[in-house]
């Protein structure tokens, strides 16, 4: 019994698009690398957060109208003390199983 050829389109060969091929191998020109400004780094200190990192620091997002009175962390940290201070602790929430 003959068997007839089936051709699929993933299965054909097809042509390169040659443009694309020499678009895609081309280097950056030049004015394409010095668009990138650079930066000046000689002034950096390394270490300079260390200690405070391995102490562990809490990142705080505030609100605007927040940031208005609060403009620093020691402002943040002198009001939270005070609350602290005439509130007590709040209870930590407790784990939930599941």
């Amino acid at each position: 019994m003959p068997t007839a050829m089936i051709a699929f389109g993933s299965s054909l060969r097809a042509p390169q698009n040659r443009m694309n091929a020499d678009l895609m191998s081309q280097k950056p020109s030049e004015s394409e690398e010095d668009d990138i400004p650079e930066m000046e780094l000689s002034g950096g200190v390394r270490g300079k957060y260390y200690e405070a990192y391995q102490k562990g620091t809490n990142v705080v997002l505030l609100e605007p109208d927040v940031a208005t009175v609060f403009r620093d962390s020691a402002v943040v940290n002198q009001a939270l003390r005070q609350y602290l201070a005439e509130h007590g602790a709040p209870p930590t929430p407790s784990k939930h199983a599941g």
